[in-house]
C-alpha cells in the first residue's frame, strides 16, 4: 500500500467531490464513504468529532480506499500535524488572512525542506502500509496537502501573496463567511453579486499560480457551478443535513 493519490485524483477529469462530516458516528461515516463521494472531509471547526473520533473516521476513510481530508479549528496547527500523522491525505487551515498566516501553516503541515513537521508518521505509515516510515515521509512531501481558507476581506486582498508561498498546495473557499466579510455589515449571502465574483477571481487566481483551488458546496447545484469555475475540490453538504432533509423529507411524504 501507499499513500492514497490525492494530488493525481484533483488534477483529473471532474476533480475530487468529497462529503462533509461533522459528526462522530462511524455508522453515519461508513454510509457517506459508501455513497460514492471521491472523499471524506471531517469537520474539526464546527463538527462534533473529538480527537479520538477523528482517528478513527480517518482510519476507516483508509481502510476503505478513500482519502481523509480535515478542516481544522482556527489557528490550531498543532492538529493540522497530528491529523496527518494520524493518516490524513490533507488539512485545511481555517481564518487564513495574511502571508504570515499561511507560511506558519505551511511549517506544521509540510516536512523540510519545506516546512518544519516533525517526524513522528508511526500511524500514519502503519495505516497506509508503509514497513519503512522513511517512505511514508518522502511520499507525504508530494501526497498530503495543505489548504490555506479564504474567507475574509484581508485574506481576499493577500490572495495573491498567499498562493505564492512554497508548500501551500492549494486555498479553499469558506462562502459564507466570505460573504459575511464581503457585505460590510455583517449579513449572510453566499450568492452575492460581490460574493460570486470573489469567488471566481479565487479560482482564476489559484489557477495561474499551479494552485488547486477548494471550495464548500452548500447545495449539489452550487457544486456543479463551482466545478465550472475550475475548483478541483468541492466538498458539498453535510452529514447532518443530508439526515436532517431525509427525516423531514420522509416524514413529509409519508403524511401525503
Amino acid at each position: 500500500m501507499a499513500l492514497l493519490d490525492i494530488r493525481s485524483a484533483l488534477a483529473g477529469e471532474g476533480g475530487v467531490l468529497s462529503s462533509w462530516l461533522g459528526l462522530n458516528d462511524p455508522v453515519v461515516q461508513e454510509a457517506f464513504l459508501h455513497a460514492g463521494f471521491d472523499a471524506v472531509t471531517f469537520d474539526i471547526q464546527h463538527g462534533l468529532l473529538d480527537t479520538a473520533s477523528l482517528r478513527d473516521g480517518i482510519a476507516l476513510a483508509v481502510h476503505l480506499g478513500k482519502p481523509a481530508l480535515v478542516r481544522l479549528p482556527v489557528a490550531d496547527r498543532a492538529l493540522a500535524s497530528r491529523a496527518l500523522d494520524f493518516g490524513a491525505s490533507a488539512v485545511i487551515m481555517p481564518m487564513i488572512e495574511t502571508v504570515d498566516d499561511a507560511r506558519a501553516f505551511v511549517a506544521v503541515a509540510k516536512y523540510p525542506p519545506l516546512g518544519q513537521r516533525s517526524y513522528g508518521p508511526t500511524r500514519a505509515a502503519d495505516l497506509h502500509g508503509y514497513a519503512d516510515r522513511a517512505d511514508y515521509v518522502g511520499d507525504a512531501r508530494d501526497q498530503t496537502l495543505a489548504f490555506a481558507m479564504i474567507e475574509t476581506g484581508r485574506a481576499l486582498a493577500s490572495l495573491e501573496e498567499i498562493l505564492a508561498i512554497d508548500g501551500l498546495d492549494g486555498v479553499f473557499v469558506g462562502p459564507s463567511d466570505l460573504s459575511i466579510a464581503l457585505s460590510g455589515n455583517g449579513t449572510l449571502e453566499p450568492r452575492s453579486a460581490a460574493n460570486e465574483a470573489a469567488i471566481s477571481r479565487i479560482a482564476a487566481a489559484a489557477e495561474s499560480h499551479g494552485k488547486i483551488a477548494g471550495i464548500y458546496a452548500g447545495t449539489p447545484e452550487d457544486a456543479r457551478r463551482y466545478r465550472a469555475l475550475g475548483y478541483r475540490l468541492i466538498c458539498v453538504g453535510s452529514d447532518i443535513g443530508v439526515i436532517t432533509a431525509g427525516a423531514r423529507a420522509l416524514a413529509a411524504a409519508s403524511r401525503g
